[in-house]
């Protein structure tokens, strides 16, 4: 079912602004966030389950946070990757201004944050990090992955968080089918009612 925050939010103005003290990357920041996006208050337990599971991130190449939010997953990218270009991608235009703050506060310069049509066609992807807007629809989110997943480099993985009770093991099986020649199809691991699924496209 689409719900609002991942749709229609126009940035929001100064008023509605809150900070809130996260840990990303081993350092503790402070961030902007507001109302009508993901997890206002906290980074959510999915994204902490993802950024905990993960591996560091591809020192250099272009690196995507799909449905970034505020953030977290895109500012972790662009603080452990300094010389990689991050790509946090949103529809959400809330979320996006919400992320071009949080990169002048933490001093990032290589972070964009953009709506999908703004990356250009060409680009291929180190890594992929993402904790998908799952409730947005099956056939929502299919075409969302079907759209971005063969932008990854060969050899390169997509690590996908996806709350067991909401559809992991489903989607796991989907993948499967969906990438099959090619591509590699795993879960990485289990945590806190989450999995972490990987897709990797065969070197």
């Amino acid at each position: 079912m689409p719900q609002e925050h991942y749709f229609s939010s126009k940035p929001a103005d100064r008023a509605a602004l809150r900070t809130v003290p996260v840990r990303l990357a081993g350092r503790d920041v402070e961030v902007q966030t507001a109302g009508g996006v993901f997890s206002p208050d906290h980074v959510d337990l999915g994204t902490r389950v993802l950024l905990d599971e993960v591996p560091k991130a591809p020192a250099a190449g272009h690196l995507l946070d799909l449905g970034a939010g505020w953030g977290p997953i895109a500012l972790t990218l662009g603080l452990q990757s300094p010389d990689a270009t991050v790509w946090a991608v949103d529809v959400n235009e809330r979320a996006l201004d919400l992320v071009r703050r949080n990169v002048r506060r933490l001093g990032l310069h290589n972070v964009n944050a953009v709506s999908p049509a703004d990356v250009p066609d060409d680009l291929r992807f180190s890594v992929i990090w993402s904790n998908p807007p799952i409730r947005i629809g099956k056939a929502e989110l299919h075409a969302l992955l079907r759209r971005w997943l063969p932008r990854l480099d060969a050899g390169a993985t997509a690590w996908l968080v996806v709350q067991k009770n909401l559809g992991a093991d489903s989607l796991q099986r989907w993948l499967g089918e969906e990438f099959g020649d090619g591509w590699t199809v795993g879960r990485a691991a289990t945590s806190k009612g989450f999995r972490v699924l990987t897709v990797t496209r065969d070197a």
